[in-house]
């Protein structure tokens, strides 16, 4: 009995001392939960946590793709308008009226879409505008009439412009140091729906028709709606909107596919009422920014579509000054008599429309390197000025090789412009307002769009006169560029 309590004894002390020991640890561990509940961190910290990884990719090629989807919806503009004059025995004003209806549909529907977007969400504004281009594009195919076909088509731009939105949110989850490369790099895409548009031109155009081509291109617009279930909705968005646990696990499946962890703590952000409201856009703080912006998006689409469909046209109509000019472009569009309504694309110009399509990344290096060693503002001013420059030698009277050079060269510059003003435009404006902000910047871009036109199709009988405007605009917004 004296030995059994003797072991009693002696295991009751030894069972203090690992107590005792083991305390220490155990407050030691509680005060690192309490330190860990303590931290917190915002999305912005999170995705710089996080950094570039597998899910980044994914979101490129997805969200890049997008792009090609609008690229074709807009340069289908320049392919199919010798098309249906022929086919209706339309005026220059009518074949103006196209393109202008698209852009407007674009702007009616950019501030609306950008206003949903920061009350609901990024995700199905952009899932939307899939959905709604590729339906009524493919209607545009069988459209039984000019007017139906106008109609038709700015119901296609209306839907562009929620797909514009996903840019905003592919900006919201690259890091910011990656920005300044991969927005940039977007510009890919932009050239292969460019570039993909001609080329289903050049082949279906001449055997099946434009309707065709019309519904073959709706193809990529289908696969991107079944891809789009691969993006979440932008983290930002869903904290500014009080939904912290979905950003939360938005995150963690970010950091999770990137083979990463989040930062300590939990994720707080203030919960934001006032959302996609125009009143941010004019505060003291963003009044000035957003007049210049607006301004600097008018110009930079009334440029970039400008020498797209000018191009076009005057490749169509055979107005070009060219020293070597062969039998093909003898036929002219105007005569004594009337019109020839029906001149439509050679080889030849499908050919120097592709090569003008490649300029749009051929110095996307360039870019790279303004947006990193100058900056947004000073790279904005730089490619005005050169673009500037190229609308006035265009003038010249040159060889076809030489015009396909300095087209070459012109689409470059005024795309890498709209690089600058794209990026420059999603970072500075604050997350409540920023799809709102980037909607109205594409509004008033669409405006120039809807003049572009008119300058480029109907006035270009004079090519002098109608880049001399373009000029003009460039060296205005030269001015007023630093913000």
């Amino acid at each position: 009995m004296g030995d059994h309590m003797k072991t009693q004894l002696v295991s009751a002390i030894h069972l203090q001392e690992v107590e005792l020991e083991e305390r220490p640890a155990d407050n030691q561990e509680a005060r690192r939960n309490s330190n860990a509940c303590d931290q917190t961190y915002t999305v912005e910290e999170a995705v710089e946590t996080i950094g570039f990884g597998r899910f980044h990719i994914l979101l490129f090629v997805i969200m890049g793709s997008s792009n090609i989807v609008e690229a074709m919806e807009i340069m289908l503009l320049a392919v199919v308008s010798p098309e249906i004059r022929c086919e209706w025995r339309l005026e220059d004003w009518q074949v103006a009226l196209v393109s202008t209806m698209v852009f407007l549909g674009f702007m009616l529907c950019g501030v609306l879409g950008g206003y949903i977007a920061d009350r609901y969400g990024r995700w199905k504004v952009v899932f939307g505008g899939f959905v709604w281009s590729a339906y009524f594009s493919l209607l545009t195919s069988f459209a039984p009439s000019y007017g139906w076909f106008i109609f038709l088509r700015s119901m296609v731009g209306c839907g562009v412009a929620g797909v514009s939105q996903g840019f905003v949110l592919k900006t919201e989850f690259i890091p910011a140091n990656y920005r300044a490369y991969l927005l940039p790099l977007s510009t890919i895409f932009w050239m292969m729906g460019s570039m993909l548009i001609i080329i289903l031109g050049m082949l279906v155009v001449p055997t099946l028709g434009w309707r065709w081509m019309i519904r073959i291109s709706v193809t990529p617009s289908v696969v991107l709606i079944f891809l789009f279930k691969f993006i979440p909705e932008s983290a930002r968005f869903n904290v500014s909107a009080g939904n912290t646990p979905a950003a939360v696990k938005t995150l963690q499946w970010i950091a999770k596919m990137n083979r990463a962890s989040l930062p300590p703590g939990r994720l707080v952000e203030p919960t934001v009422k006032e959302r996609g409201s125009w009143r941010i856009l004019l505060s003291s703080s963003f009044r000035r920014t957003s007049l210049l912006l607006w301004y600097s998006w008018f110009v930079a689409s009334f440029t970039y579509y400008g020498s797209v469909l000018s191009s076009s046209e005057l490749l169509e109509k055979n107005l070009l000054c060219l020293t070597d000019g062969d039998e093909e472009h003898q036929v002219k569009h105007r005569h004594e008599d009337g019109l020839c309504y029906c001149i439509p694309f050679g080889p030849g110009d499908y050919q120097t429309l592709l090569i003008s399509s490649l300029g749009e990344v051929a110095l996307v290096p360039m870019n790279i390197c303004l947006l990193n060693v100058f900056g947004r503002k000073l790279s904005l001013t730089v490619l005005q000025l050169l673009a500037a420059i190229l609308f006035m030698m265009v003038n010249i009277c040159t060889t076809m090789f030489g015009f396909t050079v300095l087209l070459f060269l012109l689409r470059s510059l005024v795309s890498m412009n709209f690089n600058v003003v794209y990026i420059y435009t999603a970072e500075v404006y604050p997350t409540v307002a920023r799809s709102l902000g980037m909607g109205f910047c594409t509004s008033f871009s669409r405006i120039g769009g809807m003049i572009a036109p008119f300058i480029a199709q109907v006035g270009s009988g004079n090519i002098q006169q109608s880049f001399h405007k373009f000029l003009l605009s460039e060296c205005l917004i030269c001015v007023y560029v630093r913000f």
